[in-house]
């Protein structure tokens, strides 16, 4: 299978995480992407987190280019005029103070296609605003739902708002505007920001919302805590099962597997409806430990399964016969979570060091 993004030239002026992240995808899908790195620091990522820094600009080339000077401004410029993507992710109106913004560069390239991922977007009160993903997920009511009931809101163990409401969002709008520029010759500006597709991923909370009123308090609505039978359960040994038996067939199937048909005589509800159920499962749950209860449900069609350390989920079968782990510079990373007509991707290779390579592409120009 040819590399499905194989001829798309990206040049990645992103930093941290959200959009050097999202230009991995691009880079796993097969195009090639430039990472554009100011001169002697680079990615602030380089010093903060070396590993992070490592797994999420594989497959990259890196090239340093000090856009405050007129010279490396002409060379960005230079590049702009072949390429087909620009990615960034300055405050709104950095790129045009440093002559390098979309009207700039779309005078020189109309088919290219722009996308500034921000935390708020170009418009609105907030667009000067500086964040994070935990300021994201807090403006976007993710945190607000996020953690047990009568518990304070609980930060995610992963960045919800950088990763999925950002990096993940941006792709999408980048590949939909390369496809649109193929077939027009015209490319366009993505205003990509994090607020914005985390708040749309909100699809649980805002259907309580919109059938109620009002959303649920946390803990409390139908798939973060309020059911019995879809909830975590502690192990004799500390660890956790998770119960995501939601439909009856798989809490039937469950009862029978741990031989307690009277569980299933229990109401399968939310508030004081649900807590003598809940109760017969914190006990019975306690009675064995994690692994023990995962040999057990193992062949049961329930949706009772082991939650794994992080560790634990890169060494599982399933993540091993998904060839879904590959080593890079003998350490594990995730390999393209999509599948091709059986391939995943395009295997990349380590992250570039710092303006390794300004030679060949700088100097060809």
């Amino acid at each position: 299978m040819n590399p499905l993004l194989a001829g798309l030239t990206v040049l990645d002026l992103s930093r941290l995480l959200p959009g050097p992240f999202c230009s991995l995808y691009l880079a796993q899908l097969g195009a090639t992407v430039i990472k554009i790195e100011e001169p002697g620091t680079g990615d602030y990522a380089r010093l903060l987190s070396p590993e992070m820094f490592a797994l999420v600009n594989r497959g990259k080339k890196s090239i340093t280019l000090d856009l405050k000077k007129p010279e490396d401004v002409a060379k960005l410029h230079a590049l702009a005029k072949t390429a087909d993507v620009v990615l960034e992710s300055f405050r709104p109106g950095v790129m045009d103070k440093l002559c390098c913004g979309y009207a700039a560069l779309k005078a020189i390239n109309p088919r290219l296609v722009f996308c500034a991922l921000t935390g708020y977007g170009q418009d609105g009160p907030w667009r000067e605003k500086a964040g994070h993903d935990l300021n994201y997920c807090g403006y976007a009511g993710v945190l607000d739902q996020t953690g047990a009931a009568d518990a304070a809101p609980a930060m995610s163990g992963f960045q919800i708002a950088d990763l999925a409401g950002g990096a993940l969002t941006a792709a999408l709008g980048i590949v939909a505007a390369a496809m649109g520029a193929k077939a027009s010759g015209e490319g366009c500006f993505v205003d990509a920001a994090m607020l914005d597709g985390t708040l749309a991923l909100q699809t649980t909370t805002l259907s309580t919302l919109r059938a109620v009123g009002a959303a649920a308090a946390r803990g409390n609505d139908m798939l973060s805590g309020a059911l019995p039978n879809y909830a975590v359960y502690e192990t004799a040994d500390g660890q956790h099962m998770a119960m995501g038996a939601l439909e009856s067939k798989f809490f039937m199937a469950f009862c029978k597997t741990v031989e307690r048909p009277d569980l299933a005589k229990l109401p399968l509800a939310p508030g004081p409806k649900g807590e003598a159920l809940r109760s017969e499962l914190t006990a019975l749950f306690k009675s064995k430990t994690r692994d023990e209860w995962a040999a057990l449900l193992a062949d049961a069609d329930c949706c009772v399964t082991p939650i794994l350390k992080p560790g634990e989920a890169l060494d599982s079968e399933q993540a091993k016969a998904r060839g879904l782990v590959e080593s890079v510079a003998g350490k594990p990373a995730v390999a393209m979570p999509l599948v091709f007509d059986g391939q995943r991707g395009v295997a990349v290779s380590e992250a570039p060091r710092l303006g390794a390579d300004n030679a060949a592409i700088l100097g060809a120009i």
